[in-house]
């Protein structure tokens, strides 16, 4: 019999986890409920012990604070779908719509994906492509940037007693995008995945740049090269070239060989930087 506690507020959470390092905590349940039938199925008893949070009100909502959006460990993938946000967020709202069936969007949390760390993670992409942090309380509060709070496969910098409460994602001018490949349309693991945030000033050419791919790497990755390439250029998909993926590391399974998702990365990138060649002046202000 594992033990389960379902506090209603953060400092409760934050006090089991201070004294138990045996507790996993539960958000919307969509990865750890298969998770556990799965181990289940094949005849480990072992069961753990819960913290579900999904009581805690003050981690939902997505709020304006100024100099960034925040986003709430409890906020949903149909709460960000819904929610009236600048063109910056369209990559994500994207994402959203992939992750799972509508079961999964209203049930499946921001911090749940952020957790998990899969490789295949949708929103992994667009949150490094938005220059997120990742916000972790526990006695202290602190904030790390999603590119360094993915440290490998499904490991991440979350320490000991530490929760993640949301996501701060800067504002910021311009647009994003998100592309995903998979070998159905919906209530499938990414092939590859490719995330891209513009900025383009008047003249037409890009005044910043950023674009991460997932599902190609032990965790997601930018293209630092892409990205210095397209900065001072008109925006075109003829500077998006093979080697600016050279340094991902793709695995051959059963859903796709190596060479296949890095050749799919690069076309999805250049895909994505043909559709966002045309950039409205209220869409590159809107922040």
């Amino acid at each position: 019999m594992s033990d389960y506690f379902r506090p209603a507020i953060l400092p409760d959470a934050l006090a089991l986890l201070s004294r138990r390092d045996d507790l996993i905590v539960l958000a919307g349940g969509t990865d750890l409920y298969p998770e556990r039938t799965s181990r289940a199925a094949w005849g480990n008893p072992v069961r753990q012990n819960i913290v579900d949070i999904s009581a805690i009100d003050e981690l939902r909502g997505i709020v304006d604070r100024g100099d960034y959006w925040w986003i709430g460990a409890l906020v949903t993938w149909s709460d960000i779908i819904r929610a009236d946000l600048p063109p910056i967020f369209d990559g994500l709202k994207s994402a959203a719509r992939e992750i799972g069936g509508l079961q999964i969007q209203n049930r499946g949390t921001i911090a749940g994906n952020i957790c998990t760390a899969s490789p295949a993670g949708d929103s992994i992409p667009c949150l490094l492509a938005l220059d997120a942090q990742i916000e972790l309380a526990s006695a202290a509060l602190r904030c790390v940037d999603a590119a360094v709070f993915f440290t490998g496969y499904r490991k991440t910098a979350l320490a000991s007693g530490e929760l993640v409460t949301g996501v701060r994602i800067p504002k910021q001018r311009g647009r994003s995008s998100f592309r995903k490949l998979g070998t159905r349309r919906y209530l499938v693991i990414s092939i590859v995945m490719v995330s891209v945030v513009i900025d383009i000033d008047d003249r037409g050419c890009v005044r910043s740049a950023r674009i991460a791919v997932g599902a190609c790497s032990a965790t997601a990755q930018r293209l630092p090269t892409l990205e210095t390439a397209l900065v001072g250029n008109p925006l075109s998909a003829d500077h998006v070239s093979p080697q600016h993926f050279a340094h991902l590391s793709p695995i051959d399974d059963l859903r796709a060989s190596a060479n296949y998702r890095r050749h799919a990365a690069c076309q999805l990138t250049r895909d994505i930087i043909a559709d966002l060649v045309v950039t409205s002046p209220r869409e590159a202000a809107d922040v």
